[in-house]
């Protein structure tokens, strides 16, 4: 029986990990997250974090050695042609990651959560898609908390990100987050039922 590879995705603070988070803890589902395998690519003594340093130099490691990710966000949230180079640069080792982790499971239903499932291209590594989306200015709001960002800043992030509409046209699954908690895990019961297509 082919493998269900739920792609689990949406806007930055859109409530992708209260999702993530109930389908762990209340399906057992395996998760398998873009951002950890994005952190393991630069992690230290990595060819990749190496190629970062000798781009930027020495003010984007902290003292210990590791990537300044505070630093490199200023940097590339501020330049598309920076954050290109980025995203080539790591990219490709995450969706080695996806692959090699998908082949290694044995469950049949897999939630891929990445944020960047359009923008990196890795649409073809799930069997279907689905959107967590809220209202933009629930989404700014919960940035600037979550992130301690200023309005610009947060706004520079979610504009870094192709749109939720252009995100949701092409969803399979819609997950409605500008209500309660409740509200989206029950669109959530209801997204994972239909077990019979596969």
């Amino acid at each position: 029986m082919p493998k269900r590879i739920i792609g689990l995705t949406g806007g930055i603070a859109t409530g992708k990990t209260a999702v993530t988070n109930y389908l762990a803890s209340v399906y057992n589902l395996p998760i398998l997250d873009a951002d950890i395998y994005a952190r393991e690519a630069v992690s230290l003594g990595s060819p990749i974090l190496g190629a970062i340093a000798q781009r930027y130099g020495e003010q984007i490691l902290l003292p210990d050695g590791s990537l300044n990710r505070q630093k490199l966000g200023e940097i590339i949230f501020n330049r598309q042609d920076e954050r290109n180079w980025i995203d080539n640069l790591i990219h490709p080792d995450v969706r080695d990651r996806f692959l090699k982790a998908i082949a290694q499971s044995s469950s049949q239903i897999l939630v891929s959560v990445v944020p960047l499932l359009f923008e990196a291209g890795m649409t073809d590594l799930v069997t279907e898609i689905w959107i967590v989306r809220c209202s933009q200015e629930q989404q700014l709001q919960r940035l600037i908390q979550r992130n301690h960002l200023n309005r610009e800043q947060a706004q520079a992030r979610i504009n870094s990100q192709l749109s939720i509409e252009e995100k949701v046209a092409h969803a399979d699954v819609v997950l409605d987050n500008s209500s309660t908690l409740e509200v989206l895990l029950k669109q959530v019961d209801v997204a994972l039922k239909p077990t019979s297509r596969y």
